[in-house]
């Protein structure tokens, strides 16, 4: 498979150079958006001219706009104008919330040129779904599982499918999508425009792309290591027993407006929700068993300000799409050293400086040490020490105003 990369600065960059119709640049106007991001200004012209995109970008770059310009572009330039419409261009996400939200960014940018979409997901009532379906639209978008169950109840038929986007394709390799992709796929009419965008390139993403693309546009935006220059990161060394302390007194700063607090488990996610809340702390938790209702309640408290502090499992973190996120906690640290950039990129979006703060027991420095030779750094030291001493760790100071670095010093927690 033949892959061409390249760079070009966004600054150097403009929507109206790009190749948008006047429509579209007027809603890009109206949402006040002035330069593109990298992927956006990298991809458009490629993907405008009906080419294979493969994109390797991290959420919160501007990847949705990237793909989404295009198809409403080429849709609307071939609108029916009447009758039933048949489904042109299908785009497949792992998890409910990032399909909501890629339906949210259609309506925005779709508002003047009459496309219907909708998005089709698990864990709500399909009848809606269904209902939209049989009015016919000329986007859908789709988690795998929803999908193929509406393809064998006969309400999903995507023989005019033009144009096939598969979000966060590691993802769904994470969570065992491959098969249902592999369906959906042959579902599909070998002759179309086809986008894949993944956060990382591990070796199974590149045969599944050589099988899918051709001769796609190839477009790295940010190496997999290293986290966003935006946020500022340190760790606390700290026993299990008192993570659920430390992270209540560090609650309790003023200049944490808005946090996400990453744990392992669902059940953990309940606990510490409950426990914040108890300490007149407005949180809530977000997991795989909370209905995609609850969710997107959750996520719209989170917006309104209504709730301070969102405690998140990993299954659940992507699809998280707030802007104004100050901080990030890890209370447990990840098992995998690439899914602590991915929670940390949560927060510092958009240009903006964010704070990403973990906590680490004994048992996980392991675990501290692969994130380390990730991002090729140590973290700054917020609390605790970061080599076991025979003597017992300092404690933390339960108000969260000083602690110990590791040179022994005291210093101010401005976080």
């Amino acid at each position: 498979m033949k892959q061409e990369s390249t760079h070009v600065n966004p600054e150097n960059a403009s929507f109206d150079r790009l190749g948008l119709d006047d429509n579209l640049l007027g809603v890009i106007r109206d949402k006040q958006f002035t330069q593109p991001t990298d992927i956006q200004a990298q991809t458009l012209p490629h993907a405008l001219k009906g080419r294979d995109i493969l994109g390797c970008a991290q959420t919160g770059t501007g990847k949705t706009a990237a793909f989404a310009l295009p198809i409403i572009q080429r849709l609307y330039r071939e609108n029916f104008k009447r009758g039933w419409r048949p489904i042109r261009s299908l785009i497949v996400a792992p998890t409910r919330e990032l399909a909501a939200q890629i339906g949210e960014e259609f309506r925005e940018f779709g508002t003047h040129c009459g496309l219907r979409h909708t998005v089709i997901f698990g864990g709500v009532n399909q009848r809606p779904q269904c209902k939209n379906l049989r009015r016919g639209v000329d986007i859908l978008i789709a988690t795998p599982g929803r999908l193929l169950d509406l393809i064998n109840q006969g309400e999903v038929d995507l023989d005019r499918v033009e144009i096939l986007v598969l979000d966060e394709a590691d993802r769904m390799l994470d969570m065992g999508f491959l098969p249902d992709i592999k369906r959906i796929v042959k579902l599909v009419p070998d002759k179309r425009q086809t986008m894949l965008f993944s956060a990382t390139m591990p070796p199974a993403i590149d045969q599944i792309s050589a099988s899918l693309l051709h001769n796609p546009f190839s477009v790295t935006i940010a190496p997999e290591a290293p986290a966003a220059d935006t946020v500022d990161q340190a760790v606390h060394f700290v026993e299990n027993n008192a993570k659920l302390p430390l992270l209540t007194d560090l609650l309790a700063c003023s200049s944490i407006t808005k946090a996400i607090v990453f744990t392992r488990t669902k059940h953990r996610a309940d606990t510490i929700a409950r426990k914040l809340d108890q300490a007149s702390i407005p949180a809530a938790a977000m997991h795989s068993n909370k209905s995609q209702n609850q969710r997107q309640r959750t996520l719209g408290q989170l917006r309104s300000g209504k709730l301070r502090v969102l405690v998140a499992s990993d299954i659940a973190s992507r699809g998280i799409d707030v802007a104004d996120i100050s901080h990030v906690f890890n209370y447990d640290m990840p098992n995998e050293a690439e899914t602590y950039v991915h929670r940390i990129g949560r927060t510092g979006r958009a240009g903006m400086e964010g704070k990403a703060v973990s906590f680490c027991s004994d048992d996980e420095r392991p675990l501290l040490a692969q994130v380390e030779r990730l991002l090729t750094k140590e973290l700054d030291v917020a609390g605790g020490q970061r080599k076991a001493a025979s003597a017992p760790s300092a404690k933390p100071d339960c108000r969260g105003q000083h602690n110990r670095s590791r040179r022994g010093r005291c210093r101010a927690i401005r976080w």
